[in-house]
């Protein structure tokens, strides 16, 4: 059973390190970033369990509501350290920008921290890092209290063995997000066989109000059907074939070539 309670208010401390009173974090959201969270995301935001894994929706706000939490922790808690892992640089750089625009609203200057390249610096001292999903070069952090791992069904395991220890002495929270990429892969695994300690989140297409039924029908006959389930639905579907959709040189992310804008295996003729 999932858990749908309504974020439990939630004491925090403001970036100059003076207790502020309680309130939910959806609600320091929409008031200090500007961003109305949906039920789901509000429960993604305040959710008090050191270890959540979301299952959600391609478009379904994943990056935008994370980013957002990476920032209230860092504003709420001075000296902090968020890491963001991500399958690529890219998609960490990504993520850091929507987290920096947050930060403009918040009166604060965007800056590095002087030591990674993918990095924010807060004038309390906390700090938000985005790394690329590669074990040979996350390791060396420590102390981590908030770890997202973001697209996680594309991060590979040994990246995600060797971040997990970064919590080790921070008791801090561990967010999985990602939409399903095959019954395959820690993701898949934590989703389906996770202890009682993982809280879980899913967050399909047809629940979220800002994607509209026209668009996922026409995705769908696109698509296929197994590709649709999986990249809308968030089921895990087998892994023998991965829904990829080609670029505009035709060679997508499992290096076969097609023509542009076409779904691999999304059409279930083998």
């Amino acid at each position: 059973m999932w858990n749908t309670k309504e974020p439990a208010p939630r004491s925090g401390r403001i970036h100059g390190g003076e207790p502020e009173r309680p309130v939910a974090v959806a609600d320091w959201v929409r008031e200090r970033l500007g961003v109305a969270a949906d039920p789901l995301q509000a429960q993604v935001l305040g959710a008090q369990s050191r270890r959540g894994i979301l299952n959600c929706s391609r478009q379904w706000g994943k990056s935008t509501i994370t980013a957002a939490k990476a920032v209230h922790q860092a504003y709420t808690e001075a000296g902090s350290l968020t890491l963001v892992v991500s399958p690529s640089a890219r998609q960490s750089g990504e993520f850091l920008r929507k987290a920096s625009g947050f930060l403009s609203k918040l009166k604060i200057r965007p800056k590095g921290d002087g030591d990674n390249e993918i990095s924010l610096a807060l004038p309390n001292g906390s700090r938000i890092v985005g790394l690329p999903g590669t074990e040979a070069t996350i390791r060396g952090f420590s102390a981590v209290r908030l770890l997202l791992v973001d697209e996680a069904s594309r991060v590979s395991d040994d990246a995600y063995l060797a971040v997990r220890p970064m919590l080790a002495t921070s008791d801090g929270a561990l967010w999985l997000m990602s939409t399903p990429n095959g019954k395959r892969g820690f993701f898949y695994e934590t989703w389906a066989n996770g202890g009682p300690e993982w809280e879980r989140i899913l967050a399909r297409a047809t629940d979220c109000a800002r994607i509209r039924p026209s668009f996922l029908k026409e995705e769908r006959r696109v698509m296929g059907e197994r590709c649709f389930r999986q990249e809308y639905l968030c089921e895990f579907e087998d892994s023998g074939e991965q829904c990829v959709r080609e670029g505009p040189g035709g060679g997508g992310a499992d290096g076969r070539g097609g023509a542009a804008g076409a779904w691999v295996g999304g059409n279930g003729h083998g």
